[in-house]
């Protein structure tokens, strides 16, 4: 008869797995039916599908994703929707839960969707929170087709500011996925959206003094100091300060913190700036043009 000993053993196991366990692990721990049976009966256990249970009123912040994952088997992963709430990109506890299958679901379960996977290898699925779940960057891919372009956008640059995949990731999971309804659109989105290749600052200012001559634009004076911080370009008469921002290079908290204490005190000092990207002076460079022009005349 399971006890006291038992029931501690069930309480660790649980304790890994988001307070979520199967009926074989409880058989391993020495519950019979007719105790598991008691358990539940009495709210110890709460059966969240066949085959697995709570163990109490409340379990971890995962417990319903853990739940699915364990019904589905050792194959699956938390995917789509599921997955982004595990990767903290929104709200995680949506129900149904969305889980990814190598193979055909077997059958229907409630408070899971089952979605088949046909690729889904080694590089497309990490451990997160004690869940095995599709990468950020393979979830991305499977919710490209039904997914507007605004929120493919968002979450494009969001996995890219959190760390959470890299623009090579990205481009590889797309290649994997060729054929697959939405990735068309993914990979004309990533093309614009990922990281733009390293580049040296006299290669901005190469390009930026290149556009300004093909315009017939004045010339400005190049990395020189103003109100205590070096510029890129800077125009005296005008008082207009253009600097060529990467995304690399702007992305983390403290650089975004530093260029915005920079503009302060340049604006302080009576200059106005103007932010150009990288990605904009080489392919856009019309509206760089434009913007610069509109600027010099006011």
């Amino acid at each position: 008869m399971a006890g006291a000993t038992e029931e501690a053993a069930v309480a660790r196991i649980a304790a890994g797995h988001q307070g979520v366990v199967t009926v074989r692990q409880l058989h391993a721990a020495g519950f019979g039916r007719r105790a598991i049976a008691r358990r539940t009966h009495g709210g110890w256990l709460v059966r969240l599908h066949e085959g697995v249970y709570r163990l109490g009123v409340f379990g971890g912040p995962f417990a319903v994703e853990m739940a699915a994952l364990l019904a589905c088997g050792p194959r699956s992963a938390i995917g789509r929707h599921s997955a982004l709430g595990v990767h903290a990109l929104q709200p995680a506890g949506r129900s149904p839960v969305d889980v990814a299958l190598p193979h055909a679901a077997k059958s229907a379960r409630r408070g899971i969707r089952c979605h088949r996977a046909n690729s889904l290898g080694g590089e497309e699925v990490t451990v997160r929170h004690g869940l095995r779940v599709t990468t950020p960057a393979r979830t991305i891919v499977d919710l490209a087709a039904a997914t507007p372009v605004v929120e493919l956008e968002r979450l494009i640059e969001e996995v890219q500011v959190q760390q959470l995949a890299t623009s090579t990731e990205l481009v590889e999971a797309i290649r994997r996925a060729v054929g697959r309804p939405g990735v068309r659109k993914l990979r004309d989105l990533t093309a614009l959206l990922v990281d733009e290749p390293l580049f040296t600052r006299s290669e901005a200012e190469r390009r930026l003094k290149a556009l300004l001559r093909s315009a017939a634009l004045p010339m400005p004076l190049t990395n020189v100091e103003r109100a205590g911080w070096e510029v890129d370009a800077v125009w005296d008469r005008q008082r207009l300060v253009v600097e060529v921002d990467g995304y690399r290079y702007h992305r983390t908290r403290a650089k975004f913190e530093r260029d915005r204490r920079k503009d302060g005190e340049l604006l302080r000092a009576g200059y106005r700036v103007l932010r150009v990207t990288w990605r904009q002076l080489t392919g856009e460079p019309e509206t760089v043009i434009a913007t610069i022009a509109a600027a010099l005349v006011v």
